[in-house]
């Protein structure tokens, strides 16, 4: 649940940021695709909670299920910036998707640390 809430709140940053550089063109990539990283990290970690206390091969699976739950992010990104580039520009696309992705990645890191360290 914090994890959502800190996507949420990562989005309005984003979104917010873009709103300032890029006008209301900006808003509709940092509503979408930082809500969509907030959905996919939330996806993630919770297939990656359920083999916390697995073994090690099970655990590596469940993350590898979530970075590729990522990819996916990722080949929306370039389907939506090559099918509607006029609601979704590639720059401000792509600051949206992993302006809130990679400071969610770190949290999970640290959910890693705990079980590994």
């Amino acid at each position: 649940m914090r994890d959502a809430a800190v996507g949420l709140l990562l989005t309005a940053a984003v979104t917010g940021v873009l709103w300032i550089a890029w006008g209301w063109v900006g808003v509709p990539p940092g509503l979408v695709f930082g809500g969509l990283a907030t959905v996919l990290h939330v996806l993630a970690v919770a297939l990656l909670r359920s083999a916390l206390d697995a073994p090690f091969g099970k655990l590596m699976l469940r993350w590898v299920g979530g970075m590729a739950l990522r990819l996916a992010g990722v080949v929306v990104f370039a389907l939506a910036v090559l099918t509607k580039e006029s609601l979704f520009p590639a720059l401000p696309t792509a600051i949206a998707y992993l302006g809130v992705l990679l400071p969610l990645m770190a949290t999970e890191m640290n959910l890693l640390r705990k079980r590994l360290g």
